[in-house]
């Protein structure tokens, strides 16, 4: 066999094929078993095929129940391009085009009816909407049979037309497939708008209530910021009316102290007045020096001073007092003097006050010797009988 590709402008002779054969057919007894056969195949022409799909049923994979007559039509375009392949899959010496034809549509029915079949499940269209899916459908149809086209028929498949697709819609599986399907999409989109209401509905209930946190902190935060701007503007009253709340509590304290200790009984058995003396001596004028400061300093709360006039430095001369081997204090000279007489501080107790580096005697200390000078005589003067 031997192929001669055009365009091609020389004369094929064909004088010697009869001598040719009529030499070989000798050993045939005249008859040859050779054939020559010329075939032209033009491989520009392109052949376009009208075909038509009868109605046939399709079904929705949600309602299996109801089969659709559906009807599809268009046309098919190829053309050969291996011409070699064409030959070896058909016998040309009785080719038929027309027949070759509708062997084509017979082919092209099958495969469309397969893709049509089969979109409403792979690609999730409804059975009712498939007339609006032409394009769809359309390339599903011509990847499916290009590569099944040459590899059956030798040509090449260049495009694929479905013009329409026409579904029954008097039938009776129409009919009722159209109604549940309507009720369906009714309940869907009942039920989508119930939870987007539910949705507006929450997001204003957590809006709201998160505006009234809002608003809630914001108060506050102002409230917080006006007690502080106040506090600010009047430190000095709220750092006195501090000072005074410790102090009258360590008073009360010390206080208390001395009324415990003067219900104990001496190491003699005797009753100990001097404790109970002590305490309430301590508390006392504690108290009064607190006192006295917290008036004299809410005097002068909020007042400018006058020109030419600075205040004095607040004193810091606290004493601390060894008292039965337990740290009391700190005390000022006033309060040292009250310890003095009532016999809780003795010249020999141990004091401290900040910048001394150890603990010392009361009476090595310059300041605080002369409360010693106040104390009454250790022996009272006897009364005289009358």
């Amino acid at each position: 066999m031997d192929f001669i590709e055009g365009p091609y402008d020389q004369f094929i002779e064909t004088t010697n094929f009869p001598v040719l054969s009529s030499i070989i057919g000798l050993a045939y007894a005249g008859e040859s078993p050779f054939q020559a056969e010329i075939y032209f195949i033009n491989l520009a022409s392109i052949i376009q095929t009208p075909f038509a799909v009868p109605f046939f049923d399709i079904f929705d994979p949600r309602f299996l129940d109801f089969g659709v007559p559906v009807a599809v039509r268009g046309k098919i375009t190829f053309h050969i391009t291996d011409y070699r392949g064409f030959i070896k899959l058909h016998r040309l010496i009785d080719f038929d085009f027309t027949k070759f034809q509708i062997q084509i549509k017979d082919a092209v029915i099958k495969y469309v009816k397969s893709v049509i079949t089969n979109v409403p499940a792979e690609k999730d269209v409804p059975v009712v909407q498939i007339e609006r899916q032409i394009a769809l459908i359309n390339d599903s149809v011509e990847e499916t049979i290009k590569n099944r086209f040459f590899n059956d028929f030798g040509v090449t498949v260049t495009g694929v037309d479905i013009g329409t697709i026409e579904i029954d819609k008097n039938s009776d599986g129409y009919i009722k497939l159209l109604k549940v399907t309507q009720d369906v999409s009714a309940a869907t989109v009942e039920a989508q708008t119930a939870a987007n209401v539910k949705n507006i509905q929450d997001m204003q209930r957590i809006n709201a209530e998160n505006t009234q946190e809002t608003l809630r902190i914001q108060r506050e935060e102002g409230q917080y910021a006006q007690r502080k701007q106040t506090q600010t503007a009047n430190f000095a009253a709220y750092q006195t009316e501090a000072q005074a709340q410790v102090g009258v509590a360590g008073a009360n304290a010390l206080g208390q102290m001395g009324a415990n200790n003067a219900g104990e009984m001496t190491g003699s058995g005797g009753f100990n007045p001097a404790a109970m003396m002590a305490g309430m001596a301590i508390g006392g004028a504690m108290g009064q020096n607190i006192a006295g400061t917290m008036n004299n300093m809410m005097t002068g709360v909020n007042q400018p001073p006058q020109a030419g006039m600075i205040p004095p430095p607040i004193p810091n001369a606290g004493y601390y007092v060894a008292v039965e081997g337990k740290q009391t204090g700190p005390f000022d000279i006033s309060v040292l003097a009250q310890m003095a007489m009532t016999g809780l501080l003795l010249a020999n107790s141990l004091v401290w006050k900040t910048g001394m580096s150890a603990w010392v005697q009361a009476n090595s200390v310059d300041e605080i010797r002369t409360v010693f000078g106040e104390m009454p005589p250790e022996t009272p003067p006897e009364i005289p009988s009358e």
